[in-house]
């Protein structure tokens, strides 16, 4: 008789001392194996491994490709490798990030979907934004259990209150009664996975394994959007997901709405910064050239110099003053890239 046996766990900002608790309160004979996804920088050291190994009876390591998913242990994603379940045993990838990040955790609850089906535990702790959401929608969709940390109870309620408004999970519990219910439900008959085939979660984990990308034949998934990514400039699909919308360029790169707008506000930044760079520098050569033109005696051509330069010093300084006042839309962005270094601090 199949049984639920493996938990598969997605943490970003707050994340770590909700992982603490977590694994602290799990019993050394639990009957399954957990994953853990938290989305931290592409480099530097993680030592969240060490961390969660001293916090309770499960040993804890970090994931390797071909462990196979025994009991009782907790393996963690390294960072800049997607960690994903295929055929009883977990391997790390590098396909296209999702939302920003590798690891992400949509990718490995959508592996665990497709993989384990009703054999899988999701549980979407801390976080900002919304990322967990479209994972834990297609595990509950092939028959998986969801787990939810009381947004309440959270340090960042944004990935929580997302991942509850989508997924619908069965449990919303604060961080304190998360172990106890994780380990009650596992262990226990895992139930059939329902009917139909998801066409939509093959290409998507296909594609997060790296075994190919949309953008390999004629067809996308998804209609075109008209939105640019992020990540690579392509162009973004629009894809309808059990009634949520999410965003998947050719190559592969994923976005929910929210990311999305996240990002575009880092990216709308960037660009004035730029701007703001270049009408200067133009401020600058056109000063330099005006002067060359008065010592050669040529007055009026310094005079066409000098205004040109004063037009670009203008603009370059209103644009300034837009980037340094608070403004919606603008500096909003931070949020992604503050949790990665609130948590990357934490761990190292």
């Amino acid at each position: 008789m199949r049984t639920r046996d493996v938990v598969v766990v997605g943490a970003s900002a707050g994340g770590v001392e909700a992982l603490r608790t977590l694994v602290a309160g799990l019993p050394a004979d639990l009957p399954a194996t957990v994953l853990v996804v938290l989305h931290v920088a592409p480099s530097g050291a993680n030592a969240l491994p060490e961390i969660l190994d001293r916090s309770g009876p499960l040993p804890v390591r970090t994931a390797r490709t071909g462990d196979a998913l025994e009991r009782g242990q907790v393996l963690v994603a390294r960072p800049d490798r997607h960690l994903f379940v295929a055929d009883g045993h977990v391997l790390l990838t590098t396909g296209p990030r999702e939302n920003g990040h590798r690891p992400a955790v949509d990718v490995l609850f959508r592996s665990a979907a497709r993989a384990l089906g009703p054999r899988a535990v999701g549980v979407v702790l801390s976080g900002n934004l919304d990322d967990g959401a479209a994972g834990l929608l297609a595990l509950r969709a092939a028959g998986g259990t969801g787990v939810v940390q009381e947004p309440a109870d959270a340090l960042y309620p944004g990935m929580p209150a997302a991942a509850i408004a989508a997924g619908e999970p069965e449990h919303v519990v604060p961080l304190a009664d998360l172990a106890a219910t994780v380990a009650r439900l596992v262990g226990r008959p895992a139930g059939e996975r329902p009917a139909g085939t998801d066409a939509l979660l093959r290409e998507e984990t296909d594609v997060a394994r790296s075994a190919g990308h949309p953008g390999a034949g004629d067809d996308h998934p998804g209609e075109p959007s008209g939105y640019s990514c992020p990540d690579c400039n392509g162009s973004l699909f629009r894809i309808e997901d059990h009634g949520m919308l999410r965003f998947r360029c050719r190559v592969g790169h994923a976005w929910s709405p929210d990311s999305l707008r996240t990002q575009q506000s880092v990216s709308t930044e960037g660009a004035l910064w730029m701007a703001v760079r270049s009408l200067e520098e133009r401020a600058a050569l056109h000063r330099e050239m005006g002067r060359r033109a008065r010592d050669a005696g040529r007055e009026l051509t310094a005079q066409r110099f000098t205004e040109r330069a004063a037009e670009n010093a203008a603009a370059a300084l209103a644009l300034h003053r837009l980037l340094a006042e608070p403004h919606e839309g603008l500096g909003s962005g931070d949020e992604d890239g503050e949790r990665d270094a609130r948590d990357v601090e934490v761990v190292r």
